[in-house]
């Protein structure tokens, strides 16, 4: 089950005193809202447009848009898609006139990505602040379940992992690396890239995205 937003899992730090949980997850719900609504006219697009290309009902969209609701990452990952921004990129207006974003420990969004088996984990640890031409997503990685047939990646940037737990066979392009803990990798995204062979489980590994933002 997707988790909810409630309660904000990426807490911005700030120049504002703390506000108590129940306001701040207010703030997002209504941050989100106003941005799905930003970027929906942007494009020209009715609610009963975004509603049947993101598969939400256009009474959900409209309570998301005015802050009524907390919509799941599933949603958020739908709407993001069907409006053709990143997933952080909802989140800007929350964002707004702040420098950092801050995770707890075990507190990072927890991202099933399209094509991974059951088993592997993407915890995102934060995401982009102010407008930037690029934009960056951080992940802890965890791999738990052994298997013999992976997806490859594609996608345009560079990335970086960082090998914190157990061993892999990891492969960018027509080549493969071995890597243990403490091992790193730095990489052109654009050529197919993913683990191959699971030697020591679990795996924990972090991952750096860096990608071009859209329309930049």
């Amino acid at each position: 089950m997707s988790p909810r937003l409630s309660g904000h899992p990426l807490e911005v730090v700030g120049q504002d005193p703390p506000r108590p949980v129940s306001e701040r997850s207010n703030r997002l719900e209504d941050a989100i809202g106003r941005q799905v609504r930003v970027y929906r006219t942007q494009l020209g697009m009715t609610i009963a447009n975004l509603s049947r290309q993101a598969d939400l009902s256009p009474g959900m969209l409209s309570k998301i848009e005015n802050g009524q609701t907390s919509p799941s990452l599933t949603t958020l990952q739908s709407l993001a898609a069907a409006l053709n921004v990143p997933v952080t990129a909802l989140f800007r207006q929350f964002e707004q006139d702040r420098e950092a974003s801050f995770v707890k420990a075990g507190k990072g969004l927890v991202i099933d990505r399209r094509g991974t088996r059951a088993g592997h984990q993407y915890h995102l640890l934060g995401h982009s602040v102010g407008d930037r031409a690029t934009r960056a997503e951080p992940y802890l990685i965890v791999i738990s379940e052994p298997s013999d047939v992976f997806p490859l990646f594609q996608h345009d940037g560079v990335e970086f992992i960082y090998i914190l737990e157990g061993e892999m066979v990891y492969r960018h392009g027509s080549h493969v690396y071995a890597m243990a803990p403490g091992d790193s990798l730095y990489f052109d995204a654009d050529a197919p890239h993913g683990p191959e062979e699971l030697n020591q489980l679990p795996i924990r590994f972090l991952s750096f995205i860096v990608e071009p933002s859209p329309g930049s």
